[in-house]
């Protein structure tokens, strides 16, 4: 009887896994047989062998037999003739017209092989750089988990196959797990029976070593909802642990700062900036801190809702911090902030960044810490460990899906049990919102500030660069700025398109010779990109050619044209937040979308739903249909579920049923904790006392 397998073991007890290889494999972050287990494959080829065949043009064929000769033929384009006979005493050739000297020595003759691949005729059966698997003396083709069977391949990178650890040693290495033991169910017994789910251990084997792609699918079926549960699980957890956390900073439920402020607005708050600040106010009274998503479309006024709730803060003499992505969008908040409160002296409006001379930056340090500093604007840098707060109350994250987890903790950790606001001008679906942030409380602006027109998009290919280029001399000859973005900073010789360096010599000299053009991007020191952007706001430079830097936040109400070169390269959330530069104004703009002629179905998708609809909450759930959440939001630092199977498009009725069914049961199942701290790094920093 086998034992119960430990999936927390080191793949370091697994035959064939010396230092070199334990080394690789973590690098991929597979650390252990659940690591290993859950490197799921990509695909699967249907290897099963083709018996009693009668030999017929194209049929994809798998076949057993052995290599009968082999020899070039020389030529202009040599090719490798390889002689294939089947068990059946039929010749097939085998034809290789790349690698002919590397396929000339390892086909050797005698030698047992699986070959797959499509039957063509010509002169006799032949098949065109076949798939293929050898086989030594000893091998049953009948117990060979390569061949004779539905195979799996699986996600590989150069590191991986110049170790040998391609899909053939990846198979080896989870067979091997999977034969030292059984893999104990972790899914309560209801929920196995209310799913009609596969049990786990046979869920594991179906998933690598189908016996047909129908029990792939229903393994496939047993782990995302498995996923999806514990994700759901995780999220019960955070909102316990969340109101377990006592309050200590407590906001003014009237704000003389916010009143004072609201009466000299130059302009009227929509009605759904007054329906969030009050939503928000209206949590800050509870004894616990509360968490809030506050989502907006571009130009929607996030930036002043967050400000009007700080006000509460800060007059109880709590301070407010403001976190940014890039320098920038921090830039462009402290002079917004400061725009708006500068007939308020008292407040102690702080701008700390990256790359300041010593002296300053301890000044700055030094306001923070005694609290002189009330309302403090950053990028990263205020993660440091030397900056340290008084009485911070009140965490404001703008694009928080660009901060990581623990980047988010360490900003939290440096308050007094704060509230958080975390804020995105990327739309996010409903569904993946839930999914995401299902322990904050959501809450919408949808209405833009009276007065803005909606933007002009429109997609031009090639042939009509010359009109671009008119439209927008005349744009900027009438008093209007422009930005042209590109995607590259630099010449790359892996993707070939114009970068923004390029770009801006050839339209500094020889396009618009008589105009003023500034370059930005992100590999830009900090003082230059500060000097490029103050000499844009002013008017000094007419065009602006830049990459995704100005992604969000940058506002610069005077212009009015965006041009987005290699349009069918950014995803629609994207190419929605670059649109967001322009009409921010009650000027007509307009956002001209450049392609190539030739363009893939999906890329005229995304172009075409920028075209039809200015609507960010639409484009995103078409941006969720079309590339998938990791795209969305981006995969690296959006806080996105390590998800490795299931997907939050094609598996919604199962993230339904999980949502379900993880509230009926109890919490603190010491199993369970190990469960998701295993899987999640947001239940590492959650269970890691």
């Amino acid at each position: 009887m086998k034992q119960n397998l430990d999936l927390l073991q080191s793949l370091s007890t697994l035959k064939g896994i010396g230092p070199k290889r334990k080394s690789v494999l973590l690098e991929h972050g597979i650390f252990t047989f659940f690591d290993l287990l859950t490197y799921y494959p990509r695909r699967y080829l249907d290897r099963n062998f083709t018996k009693d065949i009668i030999l017929k043009q194209g049929d994809v064929v798998t076949l057993l037999g052995s290599i009968a000769d082999s020899y070039i033929v020389h030529g202009k384009k040599s090719r490798l003739l390889v002689g294939f006979r089947t068990l059946n005493n039929e010749r097939i050739n085998l034809v290789f017209f790349r690698g002919v000297n590397f396929f000339h020595k390892i086909f050797t003759v005698d030698r047992k092989v699986v070959i797959s691949g499509k039957l063509e005729y010509f002169k006799g059966y032949q098949i065109v750089h076949p798939e293929y698997e050898f086989l030594s003396d000893k091998d049953d083709p009948e117990d060979s988990i390569h061949a004779g069977r539905i195979i799996p391949l699986y996600p590989s990178t150069e590191a991986l196959k110049e170790d040998g650890l391609d899909s053939k040693g990846l198979r080896k290495l989870i067979h091997q797990v999977l034969e030292g033991g059984v893999i104990i169910e972790n899914l309560p017994a209801k929920i196995i029976k209310k799913r009609s789910l596969l049990d786990r251990d046979k869920a594991f084997h179906e998933i690598h070593f189908p016996e047909t792609m129908e029990a792939v699918q229903i393994a496939r079926k047993r782990f995302a909802y498995e996923e999806f549960f514990y994700f759901q699980r995780l999220l019960l957890y955070k909102q316990r642990e969340r109101q377990k956390v006592k309050r200590l900073l407590w906001p003014l439920p009237k704000s003389p700062s916010r009143e004072n402020l609201e009466k000299n607005l130059p302009f009227e708050l929509t009605e759904d900036q007054k329906v969030a600040v009050n939503t928000i106010l209206s949590q800050t009274s509870s004894d616990s801190p509360a968490a809030f998503l506050l989502q907006g479309d571009v130009g929607s006024g996030k930036t002043i809702t967050a400000l009007l709730v700080g006000l509460h803060y800060i007059d109880n003499h709590i301070q407010v911090v403001f976190l940014a992505p890039t320098e920038i969008l921090a830039r462009q908040h402290y002079q917004t902030i400061y725009k708006f409160m500068g007939n308020m002296p008292f407040l102690g409006i702080e701008l700390l960044l990256g790359g300041e001379n010593k002296k300053n930056r301890s000044e700055k340090l030094n306001r923070i810490k005694t609290g002189e500093s009330n309302i403090i604007i950053g990028t990263h840098s205020l993660l440091q460990e030397d900056v340290i707060f008084s009485d911070l109350g009140l965490v404001v994250i703008d694009e928080q899906h660009k901060f990581g987890v623990d980047q988010r903790e360490t900003i939290r950790s440096k308050g007094k049990n704060p509230d958080i606001l975390a804020m995105t001008a990327t739309p996010i679906p409903r569904t993946l919102c839930l999914t995401l942030y299902g322990d904050l409380t959501l809450v919408n602006i949808k209405t833009k500030p009276k007065g803005r027109k909606p933007i002009d998009t429109r997609w031009y290919k090639e042939d009509r660069r010359a009109g671009v280029y008119n439209s927008i001399r005349k744009h900027v000859s009438s008093g209007r700025q422009c930005y042209i973005v590109y995607p590259l900073v630099e010449e790359s010789e892996k993707v070939d398109l114009e970068s923004c360096t390029v770009a801006y010599e050839n339209l500094r000299t020889t396009v618009f010779p008589d105009l003023k053009i500034g370059l930005l991007h992100g590999k830009m020191k900090s003082s230059e990109k500060e000097f490029v952007m103050e000499k844009y706001k002013s008017g000094e430079i007419q065009i602006l050619v830049t990459t995704t830097v100005v992604e969000v936040g940058v506002d610069v109400p005077n212009a009015t044209i965006l041009v987005v070169e290699h349009a069918e390269r950014f995803g629609i959330s994207q190419l929605h937040q670059l649109r967001g530069r322009v009409g921010r104004s009650d000027l007509e703009s307009f956002c001209i979308l450049m392609t190539g002629d030739f363009i893939s179905d999906e890329g005229r998708d995304r172009l075409e739903a920028l075209v039809a609809s200015n609507d960010g909450y639409y484009l995103a759930e078409k941006d969720l249909a079309i590339r998938g959440p990791g795209e969305l939001l981006g995969v690296k630092q959006s806080g996105l579920p390590e998800f490795k199977i299931a997907d939050l498009v094609s598996d919604r009725s199962l993230l339904d049923e999980a949502k379900e069914d993880a509230s009926s049961f109890p919490l603190d199942d010491p199993k369970e904790l190990a469960e998701l701290s295993t899987r999640f790094s947001e239940g590492k920093f959650l269970f890691a006392n």
